[in-house]
């Protein structure tokens, strides 16, 4: 997808790297071997990076950041798939027998632009933040299509996902986002 927020689009060498990076980093912990130590390549772009990963096609971990932690989005990339793999905390840590059959995919997001009229939100197009208070929850732009939701479905399970009650996105206090993210990945 192509990056409208910031003109910047990963090449297929970059998504690659990263690809590769987000394996290594969750084969490094379930064999127990430290890697080189050596900053990760990958671009200079400071961006946030959502790594799911997915085996026999159900969701296995989710973890993401929305803003960058690095310059390098290797490193973020790094951190996210080990976290996604050993943290998440709706699942039990990955084991080693699990990663043949795994997938992953690495959302690399645009940053976030506040809109007032859900009217923006573009299906396919945009993932969604919501924050109310100290409540606030992310889906990324493949869940919708992934459901075949429209705008306001959209709105109301990323509300959920926040913990705030349905229809808390048209509370004025409530602050929506969008962002858009170039997503890929491997088998």
């Amino acid at each position: 997808m192509a990056d409208q927020e910031t003109g910047r689009l990963l090449t297929d060498t970059e998504k690659e790297e990263l690809l590769e990076i987000a394996k290594q980093s969750i084969e490094s912990r379930l064999t127990g071997k430290k890697g080189s130590g050596a900053e990760p390549a990958g671009p200079e772009l400071k961006r946030g990076a959502f790594v799911s990963l997915h085996r026999r096609g159900r969701l296995r971990g989710c973890i993401g950041c929305i803003e960058a932690r690095s310059e390098k989005l290797g490193r973020t990339v790094r951190e996210m798939a080990s976290a996604a793999a050993f943290n998440d905390p709706r699942f039990p840590p990955l084991k080693k027998e699990e990663l043949q059959d795994l997938d992953i995919e690495i959302s690399v997001l645009t940053p976030m632009r506040k809109i007032t009229d859900i009217n923006e939100i573009k299906i396919g197009m945009h993932g969604l933040y919501i924050v109310n208070g100290f409540c606030s929850g992310l889906l990324l732009p493949q869940v919708a299509t992934e459901y075949g939701w429209e705008p306001i479905t959209f709105l109301e399970e990323t509300c959920r996902k926040a913990g705030l009650p349905p229809g808390s996105w048209k509370n004025p206090e409530t602050q929506i986002y969008v962002f858009s993210a170039d997503i890929f990945g491997s088998r």
